[in-house]
């Protein structure tokens, strides 16, 4: 008898704490995007490339919600390019992402319009576009400084200005 009520009710219980427990260990689970066969060039003002970065591309809206959350792993030559359906003003937040980033808001066009340096780890403050951006460009903290990336600079990758 003990037996029986051990089978119907501990082990019932026992399976339904590892299943809740599992539950948000998968939903932590960075996305990885594949690599896009084009490198992304960032072309200043006098039409010199500054920067050019392997990329991930972004293109759904679950694709765009879970961007680069819970990676800690993004190599320094790769960026996530964020491609939405039209220019609107974009806003942004860092909560679930440990890596501190630079955010890069680009037009239609791919003129950057804003780039936010050295976002907050984990911070749920918004990252406001200032101006409406149709792409979004998610770096190492630092590079845009680095590398002199700024607003007025261009994006220049196929999917930028694709229908």
């Amino acid at each position: 008898m003990v037996a029986l009520a051990f089978r119907t009710t501990i082990v019932p219980v026992l399976l339904l704490v590892v299943a809740v427990a599992a539950g948000p260990v998968r939903a932590q689970e960075p996305m990885r995007l594949p690599v896009d066969a084009v490198a992304l060039d960032v072309v200043g003002a006098d039409g010199e490339t500054k920067a050019r970065f392997d990329l991930e591309i972004a293109r759904t809206g679950a694709e765009r919600a879970r961007g680069l959350m819970h990676r800690t792993d993004l190599p320094e030559d790769r960026a996530m390019l964020f491609v939405f359906d039209g220019e609107a003003p974009r806003s942004f937040w860092m909560q679930n992402t440990p890596t501190s980033l630079d955010i890069i808001f680009a037009d239609g066009a791919g003129t950057i319009v804003r780039v936010a340096e050295r976002t907050v780890p984990f911070s749920t403050a918004s990252i406001r576009s200032g101006a409406p951006a149709q792409y979004v460009l998610e770096v190492h903290a630092g590079t845009a400084e680095r590398l002199g990336i700024a607003a007025g600079d261009r994006l220049d990758h196929p999917a930028i200005g694709a229908p």
